[in-house]
């Protein structure tokens, strides 16, 4: 039971309405910004806001950060298209914050200051393995960043009804998109460079109560449509999705059975399993994740923001089944790769086609897609926001005054360097997204998680938990393992090779996997492990330091 869309719905009331709404979010935020701004006046108030947030505080922020455009656009469009496997992202997003929770949370909030270098040197040479950890910091964040743009040029072209062979201020669709990322990247810079933690936390605060509200509200309708009974749901799901029962079943998109060629099934089984190493070990690795337990005033805290953080995340994820499923049946599969290939506007989509179901007409569509789609936006916005604080406190934090400055810099210099880091990380971030429109987001995030798992993980792990872990190692271990994972996609059909790349008429590609944890993570852990043997620094005093930190919180700043 496929709903096509009406002729147009993007009337201009729509388009009025979409940009109002818009507008209205970014004042608020700005103006949450510019008041944050005015209590930002050391630098543990722009790096850590002061560590004066609840754990609730906090963990609204977490959710607020994780729950990023990929989890609402990407992953409501993978499970529209591709079913119960696209449900596999869902499972693995959420399932990671044990590993958060349980391995790294506390300990980190008791042996850190801003960033997770401070951890990583604690014990070791400062200008090898803060340098290191600024390279996997910006690394990561990019990959994570363009899917967050990526994410709001899809969105901006359909809530202004842009599509090919139609324009909008004299702009065709593509233009459009790149207009777009270029607005949500000031933006972006404007947040982080004025408002510092304080201003990024709130503003993600009131994003996260927003984007929650509008997925209890949109699967509530889904529900609804359907008298509650999920059976008729999925069954319309299936049927409108052109794919019949398999849409339920293992196997559309990972674990494809290839009839006659083994290795290419094989292929696929094992690229399943390392999107699931890379989702769960991830998130322990994510910079913008873990500068977030620095913000609040005890390791106690840390661990209830978790807690809070597990709750929200994991309502709102069960809530992305509903959304998938929902868009599926009520959409269409063709009607949403009509509009993005990838998959990206799903949840949009169908916010459309239930406004018209429950509020009327094409003007009752409208208004429901301009909420979500502004909704969407207040997403995107307050992920980069934060995605951009990380990088930019690591280049200054650990690049400019650890290593360059040999830790001499005053407060005010390292605050005025990670401002104009945060402008040039912005730069790069938009010139790239620019190239990357063709990815499913919750895929380019994959990537991001792939890379944080690979470089990072290791390197943390191996600092808090082993005590003949050395400088070497460290510098091993994330230079390794980063490399690894960014040589591999550059090698993969995820850049080139396959008509979804991001240069499908170019085949440069020899690793068959489109996600390569399943070999940068175990090359992270070895290059760690050999590294660490090949040389003989070895400080068991500051390891008991270390521990003594992590587990007390004595002596934490």
């Amino acid at each position: 039971m496929s709903i096509v869309l009406a002729a147009d719905p993007h009337s201009t009331t729509a388009r009025n309405l979409t940009i109002t709404l818009f507008l209205v979010f970014v004042a608020i935020t700005l103006a949450i910004t510019v008041w944050a701004s005015r209590q930002t006046k050391t630098a543990t108030d722009f790096y850590a806001g002061g560590r004066s947030f609840s754990g609730f505080q906090n963990g609204m922020a977490i959710g607020g950060d994780y729950m990023s455009a990929a989890s609402f656009l990407g992953i409501a469009g993978i499970i529209a298209l591709y079913g119960y496997d696209g449900f596999l992202y869902s499972i693995g997003f959420l399932v990671a914050w044990l590993v958060a929770l349980l391995l790294v949370a506390e300990l980190l909030r008791n042996s850190g200051r801003y960033t997770m270098a401070d951890v990583l040197a604690f014990r070791m040479r400062q200008r090898p393995v803060r340098t290191a950890a600024a390279v996997s910091t910006i690394t990561v964040s990019i990959f994570y960043l363009l899917a967050q743009m990526v994410g709001a040029g899809a969105l901006v072209a359909l809530l202004l009804g842009i599509k090919p062979g139609t324009t909008f201020l004299g702009m065709d669709a593509d233009t459009a998109k790149v207009a777009t990322i270029i607005l949500v990247g000031a933006l972006m810079i404007i947040y982080v460079t004025v408002g510092g933690m304080k201003g990024t936390t709130y503003v993600q605060i009131v994003k996260a109560f927003l984007l929650m509200s509008g997925a209890i509200v949109m699967t509530l309708l889904v529900l609804a449509k359907y008298e509650f009974n999920l059976s008729s749901l999925l069954g319309d799901a299936a049927h409108a999705s052109g794919k019949g029962a398999a849409f339920l079943e293992p196997g559309l998109r990972y674990g494809v059975e290839t009839p006659g060629d083994a290795l290419k099934t094989f292929y696929s089984k094992m690229d399943l399993l390392s999107l699931g190493i890379a989702l769960v070990l991830g998130t322990a690795g994510l910079p913008h994740i873990l500068i977030r337990f620095y913000t609040v005033p005890t390791a106690k805290t840390a661990r209830k923001s978790v807690l809070w953080a597990i709750g929200i995340i994991g309502l709102f994820y069960l809530l992305t089944l509903a959304l998938g499923f929902g868009a599926a049946a009520l959409v269409g599969g063709k009607a949403i790769t009509e509009q993005d290939k990838a998959g990206n506007i799903a949840a949009p989509l169908l916010a459309e086609a239930l406004g018209k179901d429950f509020l009327g007409g094409s003007l009752g569509g409208a208004t429901l897609l301009a909420i979500i789609a502004a909704v969407a936006f207040a997403t995107i916005l307050a992920v980069v926001a934060g995605l951009t604080l990380a990088s930019s406190s690591s280049l200054a934090h650990d690049f400019y005054n650890n290593v360059i400055k040999n830790g001499q810099a005053s407060e005010r210099q390292e605050v005025g360097v990670a401002r104009i880091s945060a402008l040039v990380i912005g730069a790069v971030a938009i010139v790239l997204s620019i190239f990357a429109q063709s990815l499913n987001v919750a895929f380019l995030v994959a990537l991001a998680f792939a890379v944080a798992a690979s470089g990072n993980l290791p390197a943390i792990l191996y600092s808090l938990f082993w005590k003949r872990f050395n400088t070497s190692g460290a510098v091993w271990a994330i230079y390794g393992g980063l490399l690894a994972a960014v040589v591999l996609v550059f090698f993969s059909p995820v850049v080139s090779g396959a008509p979804t790349a991001m240069f499908p008429e170019h085949d440069w590609h020899w690793f068959p996997l489109s996600n390569p944890g399943i070999i940068s993570i175990p090359i992270g852990f070895l290059c760690g492990w050999i590294g660490t043997l090949l040389s003989k620094e070895h400080d068991e005093e500051k390891y008991a330091e270390l521990e003594v930190r992590a587990l007390t919180g004595a002596g934490a700043h």
